[in-house]
């Protein structure tokens, strides 16, 4: 896989490289800046943008460039790291897009099988979000028993935290120790319970699942 990077942090930019070399990744150029990833990229093909969300321009230009970047390359994979696991960022990444993108935290992705792994989920299309910001999302906030939230089971509950990993089907039954056919189940009950019509791509919908969620956690903060 073709990978560009772009961290201002040099100690952890030069790991980063390191762990994407010995998994076998053409690395195409890494940057400290936003604004260089734009210009390597106009030049230099990749598959995946590994991308600091706090990094230059600005504060947030892990973000901005992400923003460019979809503009100029939509079919290019963006993978978001940070070491901080914020909703808020959630809600500007998912703006951005909600196919082949991914927030991971950078304590989180330093072995070699965590790094391809989401790299290679991003590549095929799929969205990827840290665990811990996942199980934040779905947890049920106190005091919340009229919204919606309320309406699920504890397994439905479950089913959408993985679901919001971006986890597949096959790889929510694994987790959970239960068959796909159980686990189709209980995502067509929290499809139905969000209200979330057939008519609408399986893939959209789970997406729309997810941010129901996000929105609920955000606007109940």
């Amino acid at each position: 896989m073709r990978v560009a990077l772009a961290e201002d942090g040099a100690l952890f930019r030069e790991g980063l490289l390191m762990l994407l070399q010995a998994a076998g990744h053409e690395v195409v150029g890494s940057t400290a800046d936003g604004d260089s990833l734009v210009e390597l990229l106009s030049s230099q093909p990749a598959d995946v943008a590994i991308l600091d969300i706090r990094m230059p321009p600005e504060p947030d230009g892990g973000l901005v460039t992400a923003e460019r970047l979809r503009a100029l390359h939509p079919d290019m994979g963006l993978l978001f790291l940070s070491h901080y696991a914020e909703s808020h960022y959630l809600m500007r990444i998912l703006q951005i897009g909600t196919d082949s993108i991914g927030y991971r935290l950078k304590e989180k992705v330093g072995s070699v099988d965590v790094l391809s792994d989401t790299l290679t989920r991003i590549e095929a299309g799929e969205i990827v979000i840290e665990p811990v910001l996942a199980k934040r999302l779905v947890e049920r906030p106190r005091g919340d028993k009229k919204g919606v939230i309320a309406t699920l089971s504890e397994r439905e509950l479950d089913v959408l935290r993985l679901m919001a990993e971006g986890r597949s089907n096959n790889g929510i039954a694994a987790q959970l120790f239960v068959t796909p056919k159980a686990v189709e189940k209980h995502i067509a009950n929290i499809f139905g319970k969000l209200n979330l019509h057939a008519d609408t791509a399986e893939h959209h919908r789970r997406v729309l699942a997810v941010l129901t969620y996000l929105r609920s956690q955000r606007d109940g903060e």
